[in-house]
């Protein structure tokens, strides 16, 4: 609910929503009549649709538009649709305004969730030197997977998809670094890359991504265990801010080493990994963990197991001295000598969970949001210009105004759809496929003694008429980043 202070703020100013909308007359020259009423000023509302670039134009994405040899999948099928991102090259692509004010807001949620477990943020260079990598013995592991190059001078480099190397060497060049100081845990989010041999799904596997990568340093193993316990809590937070259900599975430790690994996986029949999760207690694993055939928890060891499919959105590491000992990453301990630390690494896909959100909430027809991160919080549509309550536009306007001045966390939030010429009906599917959690539909209702504002509720599909101090209520429960 909203907060006291805010309710009184509210109060004071949307009385103007009390009283009948005053349409002025017009003199012959098309400016307003004077009139003395107090609002009397007009304020054009500042977010229109008409305005954002969204090029696609919401239409269907055909096979034609699809690049050589990609695949799709629903997630893909309704971005590219509703203009939230272009297709530049395989497994690249341009993100548009709207998936930037999404993928801007999720960065803010991973900032609150890191930083309230102890993450400082930094920011690593993409271009890697060959030779920490070379030292690390991954310059070799990583394969055809890492992006290389060579300068000028001929020396080789790689476009990093993880900065285990890289992290590891700036703490060990630090010299200082005291056990008063740990555990340190230091995180980017920042665009990766990884050369994927068949990039599809749209930004669920492509060649170019934006990954939360974070790195921690402990004093002992015991330390690190703990450290790891924190971080797999703030991601089950995170997904459960975003609502989305989110399984924890063991995994491999693949590439990345170390002796102990989790994936958080968002079950979706689109998911490439097979999933294995016990009916009865929490066991659930990656396939490639069990034997294939195995039906029995090794856990409980009286559940059964029952194989699913999920979408990778995290996964972390417990590296133990892996890359600190090559590197010679050490702090002084509590006898003041030279301790190697114990490390663990900790992804997010931030793309990814974008992309996947969409895939798991969205119908085949609309986008459905976790409604923190939606682009805009509120979509209002005025009546169609010419219409018999054409009268009403200037009350959807002036409720644009009002929302935006009296409710100070939706400033920014709420768009207007200003393409009058277009029915309300198709205005109505636009915002379903685009997925604005509220739609705020001004028409007769509206002009009536006991004013009504239509409200569709995207996530549930349900429909409310809802009087000013209803909607009010509704609104101010919405929460924002």
């Amino acid at each position: 609910m909203m907060e006291p202070a805010v309710r009184q703020i509210w109060k004071r100013g949307f009385h103007n929503l009390h009283r009948p909308f005053v349409l002025h007359k017009r003199t012959h020259s098309g400016q307003p009549e004077h009139s003395d009423v107090s609002h009397s000023r007009h304020v054009k509302p500042a977010l229109l649709v008409s305005r954002l670039y969204q090029p696609s134009n919401l239409r269907d994405v055909g096979q034609e538009s699809r690049l050589p040899g990609e695949m799709t999948c629903k997630s893909q099928r309704l971005m590219q649709q509703a203009g939230l991102i272009h297709p530049s090259n395989p497994g690249c692509y341009y993100y548009l305004p709207s998936t930037v004010r999404s993928m801007e807001k999720l960065v803010r949620v991973i900032d609150q969730e890191m930083q309230g477990i102890g993450g400082q943020k930094l920011d690593m260079p993409s271009l890697c030197s060959a030779d920490l990598w070379k030292t690390s013995e991954r310059w070799d592991l990583m394969g055809k997977e890492l992006f290389r190059l060579k300068d000028r001078h001929g020396a080789d480099y790689c476009l990093g998809p993880t900065h285990e190397e890289a992290v590891t060497t700036l703490v060990a060049r630090q010299m200082t670094l005291s056990y008063r100081q740990l555990p340190l845990l230091l995180y980017q989010i920042t665009r990766k890359f990884r050369d994927e041999p068949k990039p599809r799904f749209g930004l669920l596997r492509g060649r170019e991504f934006y990954m939360k990568d974070m790195y921690s340093f402990d004093v002992s193993e015991e330390a690190a265990h703990e450290t790891y316990e924190s971080v797999c809590d703030a991601y089950a937070r995170l997904f459960a801010r975003l609502g989305l259900r989110c399984v924890q599975v063991q995994a491999d430790t693949g590439n990345i080493g170390g002796t102990l690994s989790h994936e958080f996986q968002l079950p979706a029949d689109i998911g490439e990994d097979r999933l294995l999760v016990c009916g009865t207690c929490s066991f659930a694993a990656n396939m490639e963990t069990l034997s294939p055939d195995r039906t029995d928890c090794p856990q409980c060891s009286t559940g059964t197991l029952v194989e699913s499919k999920g979408i990778e959105v995290g996964h972390t590491f417990y590296l133990g001295k892996k890359y600190s000992h090559i590197f010679n990453a050490t702090f002084s301990n509590h006898q003041n000598k030279p301790a190697v630390a114990e490390m663990g690494c900790y992804g997010l896909g931030v793309t990814r969970i974008l992309a996947a959100a969409i895939e798991v909430m969205s119908t085949e027809e609309g986008i459905r949001w976790p409604d923190l991160i939606a682009p805009y919080q509120v979509c209002v549509l005025p009546p169609k210009k010419g219409s018999k309550v054409d009268e009403a536009a200037a009350l959807a306007e002036e409720l644009v105004h009002n929302l935006g001045q009296f409710l100070p966390h939706l400033r920014g939030e709420v768009v207007f759809d200003d393409r009058t010429q277009m029915t309300i009906g198709k205005r109505l599917k636009d915002a379903g496929k685009l997925g604005y959690p509220y739609v705020v539909v001004v028409g007769q209702a509206a002009l009536e003694e006991m004013p009504k504002f239509e409200v569709i509720c995207q996530q549930t599909g349900k429909t409310m008429f809802l009087s000013k101090h209803e909607l009010l209520d509704l609104l101010g429960t919405v929460e924002t980043v």
